[in-house]
């Protein structure tokens, strides 16, 4: 579709509006979670401009015309992973990010998680009169296996989750058959009592000993104070609070995040120093603005001209959704430590850019929504 002959009537502000209240609350969070730190916020107001203008850009571009480079895209998305495992940067026992002429560091697994919701909304409305065929699954699970296995490598557990959650989603959203559904369900309850029952005895191959460690003290946190810790002090910052917060930048010494009781406050326990500084009504704030987004997200899906734009909203609201609540979780110990970033609001220009990124596509499915769904 060209761009004349859109109707912008049809545009969604109200998703602009919502990204930019999260990034704006997320801008005031990390200047107070890294004590004013100039570079850092500049980086972040950078990242938040440069990210909604390509959302508006890609917003205009039709998205039946990026599916088309589909192939490209998956094959791209190998190589940057490919490209981590042999020349990436290693820190904190992990080797996930790139360092780019000009660009700087990027972390390519962000970038990976937009383009395979885009290759498999593709892949899937391509055999969309064939989706229970194994001919069609059996493809799509090792078209998938192997980007996991990639980023599961880096080591990278958590971006691994979210993407398998993503990609279920998006399957499930093709209207799949329930004997498929209830097959893997029978499948992964039994694995999943076995994966905990090993888990106690180190016997979990593809587990490094810290990831063992932070899932243990989640299950068992009298056992493994020392790696509990950091959500204990979560807790506890969220917790004193209160109702309206202590106040951003405050010098009080009581301040958790003042006596330096966590780490990462301003990418993996951002929510943290919300519920502190912000209060509950902080919190709540950005909890709404979430549900509202993911709302969007869906029904940008029910109105969608196609199955690839269902898809890919759904796709999208799943990112959002899985990946905002268990940051939170974490933050909460609802969730044992991941190290996920808060969507839209933690510290880093690739997980910024990349949701910005997919949620142009999904502004351009609300472009060429079906008109008896006004």
């Amino acid at each position: 579709m060209m761009l004349f002959e859109y109707n912008f009537r049809r545009y969604n502000f109200r998703i602009i509006l919502y990204m930019l209240a999260l990034s704006g609350l997320g801008v005031l969070a990390i200047w107070s979670a890294t004590n004013q730190d100039v570079s850092k916020v500049s980086k972040q107001i950078m990242g938040i401009g440069v990210g909604l203008a390509l959302a508006v850009g890609l917003s205009l571009i039709d998205y039946s015309r990026l599916l088309s480079t589909s192939i490209v895209i998956y094959i791209g998305c190998l190589m940057m992973l490919a490209a981590v495992l042999f020349m990436g940067i290693q820190r904190n026992n992990a080797t996930r990010w790139l360092v780019l002429p000009v660009i700087g560091q990027i972390q390519p697994a962000e970038f990976v998680k937009i383009g395979l919701i885009l290759f498999f909304s593709w892949y899937f409305q391509k055999y969309q009169g064939k989706i229970n065929q194994v001919s069609v699954l059996g493809p799509a699970l090792i078209l998938f296996a192997v980007p996991a296995v990639m980023i599961l490598e880096q080591p990278n557990l958590s971006t691994t989750l979210v993407t398998t959650v993503i990609i279920a989603s998006i399957v499930f959203g093709t209207g799949i058959s329930y004997k498929w559904i209830l097959g893997v369900l029978a499948v992964m309850v039994p694995v999943g009592v076995a994966f905990i029952y090993l888990l106690q005895y180190e016997m979990i191959p593809f587990l490094r000993g810290y990831q063992a460690t932070r899932i243990l003290a989640w299950i068992n946190p009298q056992k493994y104070a020392e790696a509990y810790w950091q959500q204990e002090n979560s807790i506890m910052a969220i917790g004193s609070g209160q109702l309206w917060g202590k106040g951003l930048n405050n010098t009080q010494i009581a301040s958790v995040k003042n006596g330096n009781f966590l780490s990462e406050e301003q990418t993996d326990f951002i929510f943290a120093i919300i519920g502190e500084e912000m209060g509950f009504a902080g919190a709540l704030v950005v909890i709404v603005l979430f549900l509202l987004l993911i709302y969007e997200c869906l029904m940008m899906a029910y109105r969608a001209k196609d199955l690839a734009g269902r898809l890919i909203c759904i796709g999208m609201g799943t990112l959002i959704a899985f990946q905002s609540f268990a940051n939170i979780a974490v933050a909460t110990a609802i969730f044992p430590n991941t190290g996920l970033p808060l969507p839209f609001v933690s510290y880093g220009v690739s997980s910024l850019l990349s949701i910005y990124l997919g949620m142009g596509v999904v502004l351009n499915v609300g472009l060429q929504r079906k008109y008896n769904n006004e």
